[in-house]
């Protein structure tokens, strides 16, 4: 959630990069949680890889993208969701806006907090917002229905490639290994990638999302 902070709040400028917003979240994941209670405070920290890069979600692909900037890794584990958490801004007016769609969509929060503000702001207020982000490396062609002679395939369904996303067609499943099958293909011998086409609908539309930043 990214919220507006107030003026008497005791918080560093690099945690909020000098905006007047602050973004919270609990992690579910139980290994974090852990930490959590065991330092007793809350946490500020980057996303574990660099800027701009594929998301990890493996602790092997937090070690190839940091090295030996990072003098360990907590490995809790694969991703179970696999995309970067949705990020939702709650304004002060009691209006909300959608910043970045993920695991958790539009409907499921609308459910809560009612209709979505029909405002949309232009300016950047998450990092998942950049038009260019989870970038591999490489050129990447989407709604590919077959792969040209140098691109690494990511397949959907029916359609194979030399990784499939989910072969039974499951958006979820397909979620869960987006970032698993774009650090493989980062790292093939092809020069290019192609993606076959994802359903945008659910979870589809967040994968389609972070595709659409790949690619730009």
């Amino acid at each position: 959630m990214v919220l507006p902070l107030r003026e008497t709040a005791d918080v560093a400028p690099a945690v909020t990069a000098g905006l007047p917003t602050i973004a919270i979240r609990m992690p579910a994941h139980p290994v974090m949680r852990a930490l959590l209670a065991e330092t007793g405070l809350p946490l500020a920290a980057p996303s574990a890889n660099r800027s701009g890069g594929v998301s990890p979600t493996e602790a092997i692909h937090v070690a190839n993208s940091l090295g030996e900037a990072a003098e360990f890794v907590l490995d809790g584990g694969a991703c179970e969701r696999g995309l970067e958490s949705t990020i939702v801004a709650l304004r002060s007016d009691g209006t909300w806006q959608l910043l970045r769609p993920g695991p958790i969509d539009e409907t499921q929060i609308s459910a809560i907090l009612g209709d979505v503000s029909p405002i949309v702001t232009s300016k950047l207020e998450a990092p998942g917002q950049l038009a260019s982000h989870y970038a591999p490396g490489k050129p990447v062609r989407l709604y590919a229905d077959r792969a040209e002679a140098d691109e690494f395939m990511i397949g959907f369904g029916a359609l194979a490639g030399d990784c499939n996303l989910s072969e039974s067609a499951d958006l979820a499943e397909a979620a869960a290994r987006l970032y698993a099958c774009l650090h493989e293909a980062a790292t093939a011998s092809q020069s290019r990638i192609a993606v076959a086409g994802i359903p945008d609908q659910g979870i589809g539309a967040a994968i389609n999302d972070r595709l659409r930043r790949a690619a730009a």
